[in-house]
């Protein structure tokens, strides 16, 4: 867990606060990229502790979200976080909504924070919606309990209960999915992981992609083409060679590959190192 909080580059927490949270939040976002290379590489998915932190951290890989909420789990509670594995169906935005088990979200409980005489406590703890797997959500934790708008630098977040219990997360008055609010484990999601790594209708099968957040803004590998967005709008650049892809998926992600995992879309896919 210390080499996960140095890839991360955070030190251990003294509190399991919110401030602590936040902070853990913001550096994994940062550092460690949402990627679904496995599934062209052939690569099983694991839906195991010691087999995510052995891809996040020795590996220095990223993953798709069963896999970064699995291993981000993992350190939360290390630290001293109370966390619960939430199911979620990702909202199309056709109106229709995934399989179940389609995305896995954070339930965080947090300590409350002491004042500045180390006495009395200036905030309650609370329960938080953590997410490190969902590419543009939300940048800090959600108050999980509140239900008007929690402004974010990434848009305007909302949690509204639906008809049934069941939570749906809003980015900008749009769904992004729904969570039911039962407490799972890891094992429930291998279902959903096989079916994103098999089905001819995952959405996973039909692109490549690598994403990570950046300072002011994003940064995104879809194949051969890289994609900065920022606060002066958005850059393509087109990648010349296979040798230029590689060089990209190491200086902006951290991902040192042997190989290139082929293309659905046609392309490169085919060096070797």
């Amino acid at each position: 867990m210390d080499a996960y909080l140095r890839r991360i580059g955070a030190e251990r927490p003294r509190r399991a606060d919110h401030a602590a949270l936040r902070e853990l939040q913001e550096r994994h976002l940062l550092a460690v990229p949402f990627e679904n290379l496995s599934v062209h590489l052939g690569e099983e998915i694991v839906l195991e502790e010691k087999a995510l932190l052995a891809k996040v951290v020795e590996g220095g890989r990223g993953g798709f979200c069963y896999e970064l909420g699995g291993a981000f789990a993992a350190l939360l509670r290390d630290v001293g976080f109370t966390v619960s594995l939430l199911q979620a169906r990702v909202h199309d935005g056709a109106g229709g909504i995934g399989i179940p088990y389609d995305h896995l979200a954070l339930l965080v409980e947090t300590e409350a924070e002491a004042g500045t005489a180390g006495t009395v406590e200036s905030e309650a703890g609370g329960r938080w919606l953590v997410d490190v797997g969902f590419g543009e959500n939300s940048r800090h934790p959600l108050d999980f309990d509140a239900r008007g708008d929690q402004p974010d630098p990434a848009g305007t977040f909302r949690i509204v209960e639906t008809e049934h219990g069941d939570l749906d997360l809003y980015r900008d008055g749009k769904p992004q999915y729904r969570m039911e609010t039962r407490p799972r484990v890891l094992e429930d999601f291998r279902a959903g992981a096989r079916w994103h790594s098999t089905a001819p209708e995952s959405p996973f099968l039909k692109s490549l992609v690598c994403s990570k957040l950046t300072a002011d803004g994003r940064i995104t590998l879809s194949g051969s083409k890289l994609v900065r967005t920022g606060p002066g709008g958005r850059r393509e650049e087109p990648l010349a060679d296979d040798a230029a892809v590689l060089a990209a998926y190491r200086d902006h992600f951290g991902l040192r590959l042997d190989r290139l995992p082929p293309d659905p879309r046609g392309g490169r896919g085919r060096a070797e190192v």
